[in-house]
């Protein structure tokens, strides 16, 4: 009996409170190197790292003192843009992957350089030492494309997809300014030769309906085409009166040039130059050198806002500026809604079937 009394005492005394704190105690201690060994435990690792990425922490019922643990598993960072995409390759550090927004970018530029270029070298063998009658195909080329986007612009309005009426201004004005750059190769003689005006023609003609057909699918890449073939312009005109700028300051203007250049009405002239304010262009045509360096620099403005055009929206007259100047808080008014611009004929045709058909209405 006394034995059996001894046993059970003993048995008590195993499972008491202060015992089986001690053995557990004992246990978690037996356990913290092999805790150690895990990655998102490792002494190697700064714990101020962890608190910076990782805001989101677990707390643990401690006995005797308090521990953290980091939750890695369920809240992963976020890669950065130079991180491994999924899908590609390449390892931290590396330059992100480009999209294929910009792979079709950069093959429309490609594509549209190949072209610029294949012309240069056509008018580069035609015409080495005809200045005049160089400048006059180039004139006849280059105000094309603002006929074509006027008239993919009525067709829009026609079908009701969308409406802007900055950029069917804007495009006239372009159109209106190159016309008088070729009336004024003309009467310095550079349609003289029946083959020349036979070649800017049928040039002409075909350049139209590729514009057509490619502002249709892609405004962007139609605005850098004509981007391209106005910096062409730009530089050939920059050549030509650095070449030849002491004879140009002994000859006349033409007189189609002192109009249009100094005239009463400048309003279409500041209309195409939509990087400046009105007004704060006025040229001086006081010989023949002045009125190339003012078609030169019509070129630079030409290139200026076919580049503004490739972003959707971001064309507008000057003179839309210079009236929002009284009020500034109705200056965000400027801003045109992205989703009002179609970018080529299929976008329109996906707008025109959506419930926002009559947004697209809108009348800017």
């Amino acid at each position: 009996m006394a034995a059996a009394a001894s046993a059970l005492c003993t048995t008590v005394l195993a499972i008491s409170p202060a015992n089986y704190n001690a053995r557990n105690n004992r246990s978690r201690i037996n356990l913290l190197p092999l805790a150690s060994r895990r990655p998102s435990l490792s002494r190697n690792r700064n714990p101020s790292k962890f608190s910076k990425s990782y805001p989101i922490r677990a707390a643990v019922v401690r006995e005797q003192e308090e521990e953290e643990v980091v939750v890695e598993e369920t809240f992963q960072p976020k890669k950065s843009s130079y991180d491994v995409q999924e899908g590609g390759g390449g390892g931290p550090g590396e330059p992100p992957q480009i999209d294929s927004d910009q792979w079709i970018i950069r093959i429309e530029q490609s594509i549209n350089v190949f072209l610029t270029d294949t012309v240069i070298k056509v008018l580069d063998t035609f015409y080495r030492d005809r200045d005049y009658a160089r400048f006059f195909v180039l004139e006849t080329i280059a105000r094309v494309p603002y006929f074509a986007f006027i008239s993919v612009l009525h067709l829009y309005e026609s079908f009701g997809w969308w409406r802007r009426a900055d950029y069917i201004k804007v495009h006239f004005a372009e159109s209106w300014n190159e016309m008088h750059h070729l009336l004024i190769m003309e009467e310095l003689g550079g349609n003289s030769w029946w083959v020349d005006r036979f070649l800017a023609q049928h040039i002409a003609v075909f350049y139209y309906f590729m514009t057509v057909f490619m502002y249709a699918l892609s405004p962007r890449m139609a605005y850098h085409f004509s981007e391209c073939v106005e910096h062409h312009a730009y530089s050939t005109y920059d050549k030509f009166i650095k070449a030849h700028g002491d004879e140009l300051k002994e000859l006349p203007a033409p007189e189609v040039a002192v109009r249009y250049y100094t005239g009463g009405d400048l309003y279409l002239f500041d209309e195409f130059q939509t990087s400046r304010t009105p007004n704060s262009r006025r040229p001086k045509i006081d010989n023949l050198y002045d009125t190339f360096v003012n078609i030169r620099e019509d070129e630079g403005e030409h290139c200026k806002t076919m580049k503004a055009c490739q972003t959707p929206g971001n064309l507008h007259s000057p003179h839309s500026y210079a009236d929002e100047d009284s009020n500034e808080d109705e200056s965000s008014s400027l801003c045109v809604d992205p989703e009002l611009h179609c970018e080529g004929i299929v976008d329109c045709l996906k707008k025109s079937v959506g419930p926002g058909l009559s947004k697209t209405k809108q009348q800017v």
